[in-house]
């Protein structure tokens, strides 16, 4: 049935129906939501929000074991300042100035509108929102509300989104960016309700602006800790034009595989046994004593690695971070299972708690836990970290969970400018599909840079892009040509066999091998070779027996596009002479031997941080890479006399 508020347009055989909008929000995680609250309050209400599952999506359905939110401090006698909060952010690396500044100063108004919302950020008698202190954090700025911390921002934003009546488009996946000459056009969508029928199965949105916010591109990798029903969307954004920046740049650390989740914090200090297997489950040893010198050196590392999460080389060598390089060589090189033992000690042995390091040692006496087996430990500290895994159906008192290294959050993404507008007009890119980090952070400003993000561009498109979008005629022919060839697609790939999992599962496993966070030059090169054969012959190679399966065929796509720009600016970035920095250890002959018990390739070269002002920009064309080394744009200092931003502020354009 037709819609009231709908059109149809015949293209390729298909009927397709057209919506028309100002705004698209793309997305239902945190960023999403808020991208469309904020444009409703700001009075831009002709939007409307299209999703692939409302339920799906990492913002809802991830968390640690205890999520962060980065902000200015609100408490204590600390000094801080919007000043401070920028440079900190700006330190990292590789990060725009100007976006640094807009995420420092409106933390504070992002943060307080979730607080009124319903998030239970803690707080005290007097109303002060205390903190504590995060990685790559000089202050105590970090707060949370458990780890749940994002989902519960999800929901409250929400229920204010339901309750302003802002239309949902849910099972609608978005398969092409509809771009004219530098400018947005629209979006073409597969109805996930009807992918059978030929009538119903694409849904066009004819519209003036896009806020995307389809998180990382998660679908790349086999070892993941996004949560299942997350894949990104970043791909398409590559093919439609829009830029890619700091791409070479990703967080990695340990987590379970199922249910995926982190396993940091409680999980290492409570000291489990390290154990992988056979793929079939036999062979079991304990794998990590082979490279320590004795137990306790082992113990105290493991417990390190809970402080000390995410994957750093600088701390590769005599660090914690050896633990994600041994795990690595057990899954990714020796094709072993890794699995974290909680119900008895290491070795098999009674530990002696004095021997640990002091820092282990104090820290577990303080807590109550010299004692007893991990488990033990694991539910006199935390408690709900049994429960989470028990009520995903793994049961910690009687089973060990298996764990890789696995990708957690990509720092880099669609360039953006300082109000999160891509190179495409009219295209916006908020959260974590947006690059608006560096290759270091401190833990938690990705939720803070989400919520800043999706209230600048709304208040951009509130101010500066009003209005319905174009008439559909030439709606139609600026889009007819791409419409065509992205719905060609499905009868070209229908035939009497289906290999689009198998073809999923073998790519995704070969990423995690050749592009996380171990990456050799000749192997991501082969990889490229391989990804592009596959691209530029996709309708002959990949098949479907079954329309059913048409959604996966198309995020497929995307997520081989978004392989092969993602290696090429690895490629790219070794080329220009880029060394291991962040969570990314580039093999290197002529550098430094990492440990002579570690096989040969684990030899590197740490990078001298004089890159760090420098931005790699990546830019797919005719189905070749395109890359571009700028300066970072420095963190502006204007005038901040009160007056003179009064009358800017008062004349409106010259702030928004």
């Amino acid at each position: 049935m037709l819609l009231l508020d709908s059109k149809i347009v015949i293209i390729n055989g298909y009927e397709i129906e057209v919506f028309e909008y100002n705004t698209v929000i793309v997305g239902t995680g945190a960023a999403g939501f808020n991208a469309a609250d904020r444009l409703y309050d700001y009075g831009q209400k002709d939007i409307a929000i299209v999703t692939e599952d409302i339920n799906a999506g990492t913002s809802r359905n991830a968390g640690s074991d205890k999520q962060t939110y980065y902000k200015l401090t609100l408490s204590g006698e600390d000094s801080d300042s919007v000043g401070e909060l920028a440079q900190t952010l700006f330190n990292g690396q590789c990060v725009d100035g100007d976006i640094a500044l807009a995420e420092a100063s409106m933390s504070a108004q992002c943060f307080l509108k979730l607080a009124d919302l319903g998030v239970p950020f803690p707080v005290s008698r007097y109303g002060e929102y205390v903190g504590y202190k995060t990685d790559h954090d000089p202050r105590r700025r970090a707060t949370s509300a458990g780890p749940l911390t994002s989902k519960l921002m999800t929901e409250c934003l929400e229920r204010s989104v339901t309750a302003k009546n802002i239309k949902i488009f849910d099972k609608h996946q978005v398969i092409s960016i509809l771009t004219s000459e530098g400018k947005l056009k629209g979006l073409l969508c597969l109805n996930l309700n009807q992918v059978k029928d030929k009538t119903k199965r694409f849904v066009a949105f004819n519209c003036k602006n896009v806020i995307y916010a389809t998180g990382g591109p998660a679908g790349m990798y086999a070892d993941s800790v996004y949560p299942f029903g997350h894949y990104g969307a970043s791909g398409i954004a590559f093919e439609a034009g829009v830029t890619g920046k700091n791409l070479t740049e990703w967080q990695y650390g340990l987590a379970s595989i199922k249910p995926r989740w982190n396993v940091s914090g409680t999980y290492m200090q409570v000291l489990p046994r390290f154990i992988s297997t056979l793929p079939d489950g036999t062979d079991e040893r304990e794998f990590l004593l082979d490279f320590f010198h004795n137990e306790y050196e082992m113990l105290s590392m493991v417990f390190l690695k809970g402080y000390e999460w995410p994957f750093d080389v600088r701390k590769a060598g005599s660090g914690s971070s050896i633990i994600d390089i041994l795990v690595y060589i057990e899954c990714c090189m020796k094709g072993r299972r890794v699995f974290l033992d909680f119900r008895s000690n290491p070795l098999g042995r009674d530990i002696d708690f004095t021997k640990l390091s002091p820092e282990a040692a104090e820290y577990l006496e303080k807590a109550g836990a010299a004692f007893g087996t991990p488990i033990d430990r694991l539910l006199h500290m935390n408690s709900p970290a049994v429960d989470f895994y028990r009520n995903k159906g793994v049961d910690l008192v009687k089973e060990p969970l298996e764990i890789a290294l696995c990708a957690q959050h990509n720092n880099g993404g669609l360039s953006i400018d300082k109000w999160w507008q891509t190179n495409i007009e009219g295209f916006f890119a908020v959260g974590e599909v947006s690059a608006s980090h560096g290759v270091y952070r401190p833990g938690g400003s990705a939720l803070n840079s989400g919520q800043v993000g999706s209230t600048r561009a709304a208040r951009f498109i509130a101010s500066n892009r009003q209005g319905a979008p174009e008439d559909m005629n030439k709606f139609k022919t600026a889009t007819f040509g791409k419409i065509s060839e992205i719905t060609a697609l499905c009868d070209q790939v229908t035939g009497n066999i289906s290999n689009v999992s198998e073809i999923w599962d073998s790519a995704a496993k070969r990423m995690s091998q050749v592009g996380a966070a171990i990456r050799n030059y000749d192997s991501i090169r082969q990889t490229i070779g391989e990804i592009k054969k596959a691209l530029d012959n996709f309708s002959q190679i990949v098949k479907i027996n079954d329309t059913t399966e048409l959604p996966k065929v198309y995020r497929l796509y995307d997520m081989l596009i978004c392989q092969y720009v993602y290696l090429s600016a690895m490629v790219d970035y070794t080329e220009k002479g880029g060394k291991s920095r962040g969570s990314a250890f580039y093999t290197d002959k002529s550098g430094k031997r990492l440990d002579e018990r570690l096989p040969d390739i684990f030899s590197f070269t740490l990078d001298d941080n004089s890159r760090g002002n420098l931005i790699q920009e990546t830019k797919l064309l005719d189905g070749k890479c395109i890359f571009n080394w700028r300066e970072r744009r420095q963190i502006p200092r204007e005038d901040d006399f009160f007056e003179n931003v009064w009358r800017s502020y008062r004349e409106n354009g010259n702030v928004y």
